[in-house]
């Protein structure tokens, strides 16, 4: 059968999460006069990321809300600094996540091959989102750097929801957006387990976008893409 649809995750697939983030806190960190805490960027980001992995994690698994996560960040990287925050109030931790989500914002973009890679495939297929996130979150990010109007009313994401990948349910949510069969939906997403695992087990067309060109084996029943120029070739084949 063919595939009819095609499902895509946000970030780091259709949107340069990871770049926004490090450009985000760096320059929030350098505002704060807190980058010299660090024997250099790098070891800022990496303690940035770690603190953001454990917070989401329990913002996926339904302890804290988006918001929530957010000001957890916060108080959990601060703490890393040697800050007592242990009593910081919501609002102060929500003006310091603020001043970093402003510089975040600022370098939000699309990777140069989504939007030519949407216009090719929008004429034939049916497209939309799955992701594990804030459904206004998202919808915000992808207006903002102009992806939104390709996926109508197909935006399913974990918070709505109320499962995240790689729950097999959330992607056959995505499938039922569509109007569709789940063995008609292609899913491409760049977390291998996450992803290109989940997607497959749910019955998908299984596409793992392997920007950094890894070059890691993969299981049965996923392909491999290394730039979203492949997709509509590979949804041909």
């Amino acid at each position: 059968m063919p595939v009819r649809g095609v499902l895509f995750d946000v970030d780091d697939t259709l949107f340069d999460y990871s770049g926004s983030e490090e450009a985000g806190i760096l320059a929030h960190l350098r505002d704060q006069g807190l980058l010299d805490r660090f024997p250099g960027p790098g070891a800022a980001l990496v303690l940035w990321r770690a603190v953001m992995e454990a917070q989401y994690a329990r913002f996926l698994a339904g302890e804290l809300t988006f918001t929530g996560q957010q000001h957890e960040r916060v108080r959990h990287f601060l703490a890393h600094l040697g800050q007592d925050t242990a009593g910081l109030p919501d609002h102060e931790a929500a003006a310091w996540f603020a001043g970093y989500a402003a510089h975040r914002d600022a370098a939000w973009a699309a990777f140069p091959d989504a939007g030519p890679v949407l216009a090719r495939l929008a004429p034939g297929y049916r497209l939309g989102i799955v992701s594990n996130s804030s459904a206004d979150h998202q919808r915000r990010k992808l207006d903002a750097v102009g992806l939104l109007p390709y996926f109508g009313d197909t935006l399913v994401c974990s918070d709505q929801h109320g499962e995240a990948k790689p729950a097999p349910g959330i992607f056959l949510a995505g499938c039922a957006g569509l109007g569709l069969a789940p063995r008609e939906v292609a899913y491409v997403g760049d977390k291998y387990a996450l992803d290109a695992v989940g997607a497959r087990d749910a019955g998908l067309r299984a596409y793992w976008l392997d920007r950094a060109r890894s070059c890691a084996p993969v299981a049965d029943g996923i392909r491999v893409l290394h730039t979203l120029d492949d997709l509509p070739a590979a949804l041909d084949g």
